[in-house]
């Protein structure tokens, strides 16, 4: 449920894609700042020449590459794929304990003790951006959280601040502002589309390109907020409850669920005691 009352308070990306220099800048600060781990990759694996080839719960955000042909030269143009942070989120919709929420700073944070692992999120999310930790024992789901920690102390976002040249941060109506100026200062740079401005029914990421977007691997979206469309989802959550686990109860799987995290924070508390006492 979103405690946001008016999506314009918020503070979103605007992301000007005809200025990035794929230094991938981004994708080095969000790694440093939330301290995940590095993937193993390959030379020239995924679409293009991006790497990490895919999100994933160790990558919360990455630049695609996409060539194409200009007056006859090859070029390339670039995608900072994210967490859209939706005014109206999905995730948040579907979610049948609140593990998901809409922030009034603008991030969609998710709070794992009240995860149940359903992974209805990663179903609902039309970005395709929740991922779920599958090889590790007690796994969680993982996302971009739009630096929620730094916001609260004041500090831009970590990919914000890294950028040299793409990225903007600040309330959604003075982006929404500025992408407009920009539109009608340089007509013939953009595509005359501010993207995020209306998709989903709003989000706190939005971008400016020269190319087309479906070109570019964006996703065609609904402008219509998505939550309209998952209430029918949440109407069958009870019936699937009851298959969950073999059988077990909706309380019971809540209820060992926070064991089992509990017990994954106990263990992580004690090895961290223990590498500080050596």
């Amino acid at each position: 449920m979103s405690t946001q009352k008016n999506p314009n308070d918020g503070n979103v990306f605007l992301i000007d894609m005809t200025k990035c220099t794929g230094c991938r800048g981004c994708q080095v600060a969000c790694k440093q700042w939330n301290q995940l781990e590095a993937e193993k990759t390959e030379f020239f694996s995924g679409e293009g020449y991006q790497n990490p080839p895919a999100m994933s719960d160790k990558t919360f955000t990455r630049i695609k590459f996409r060539d194409y042909q200009k007056n006859g030269q090859n070029e390339f143009a670039f995608y900072k794929e994210m967490c859209m942070h939706c005014n109206e989120p999905a995730c948040a919709s579907v979610c049948p304990v609140g593990a998901f929420h809409k922030t009034e700073e603008g991030p969609v944070i998710y709070n794992a003790d009240r995860c149940i692992g359903c992974r209805f999120c990663m179903i609902a999310c039309p970005f395709g951006v929740p991922k779920y930790e599958w090889s590790k024992a007690f796994p969680l789901v993982k996302k971009c959280t739009g630096c929620y920690s730094r916001i609260k102390a004041g500090m831009k976002p970590a990919c914000a601040t890294a950028c040299p040249t793409a990225i903007s941060y600040g309330p959604r109506h003075e982006m929404i502002k500025e992408a407009e100026r920009r539109l009608t200062m340089y007509p013939d740079r953009y595509l005359k589309t501010v993207y995020g401005k209306e998709e989903a029914g709003g989000t706190s990421v939005m971008y400016l390109t020269a190319l087309p977007f479906d070109e570019l691997g964006f996703k065609k979206v609904t402008l219509r907020p998505l939550p309209g469309y998952t209430w029918q989802a949440l109407r069958l959550v009870p019936s699937v409850f009851l298959t969950v686990g073999g059988g077990l109860s909706a309380l019971s799987w809540i209820n060992h669920r926070k064991e089992r995290l509990s017990r994954l924070r106990d263990e992580e508390a004690e090895n961290t005691e223990t590498k500080e006492d050596k």
